[in-house]
């Protein structure tokens, strides 16, 4: 029996279209840092005309990966504790971007719950801030290539996966825009969907 060809990774040009539309393509891919990482099950989008997102009022020494090439991480520190990873999308409108929320953990486990200082698979990857301390993310990496160590992101195994969608978590501007998208199902949501 002939072995299976390893999947290609994603490029660059995955990042080109408008920030809901990659934050929904994002669902079911595989995201690994240095190896360490798992499927995505949970995203939020965001662009430069939304007045929940930190380029909204245009670039800043902060968010200036936001407006730089598309397929490229865009990090930083929330409540000044936790980071938090988006990808910069969106060719023809800089400011775009995706975080992600959640992952379902599948590789490097071992080195998550090392970590995050837990053991409950569940609660490895579920939220933004765990996500990133799980995944070792720091604001050293905003800038850096998604198709470039130490990122990996790997196309979905299932080609149309079920995803549910509704509006965003934790904002107090832009609370009802409908941008949040998750894997119908999944146990590993930050918080579940309405």
């Amino acid at each position: 029996m002939p072995d299976t060809p390893a999947p290609v990774p994603l490029d660059h040009t995955a990042f080109a279209a408008d920030a809901p539309t990659v934050a929904r393509a994002l669902i079911g891919t595989t995201l690994l840092l240095d190896g360490v990482g798992g499927v995505v099950v949970e995203t939020e989008a965001y662009d430069r005309e939304d007045p929940a997102s930190h380029a909204f009022n245009g670039p800043t020494v902060r968010n200036a990966a936001m407006f730089g090439p598309t397929g490229h991480a865009y990090v930083y520190r929330s409540y000044g504790l936790h980071w938090c990873l988006n990808l910069v999308c969106d060719a023809a409108r800089p400011g775009s971007a995706v975080l992600i929320r959640a992952i379902a953990p599948t590789e490097g486990i071992e080195a998550m719950r090392a970590r995050r200082g837990l053991d409950a698979p569940r609660l490895l990857c579920a939220g933004p801030g765990r996500l990133a301390q799980a995944l070792g993310v720091t604001g050293a990496m905003t800038g850096l290539p998604l198709d470039a160590p130490p990122f990996r992101l790997l196309p979905r195994i299932e080609a149309d996966p079920p995803i549910v969608i509704g509006p965003r978590i934790g904002l107090t501007r832009g609370v009802a825009t409908p941008w949040r998208f998750g894997l119908a199902g999944s146990a590993f949501l930050s918080r579940p969907f309405r």
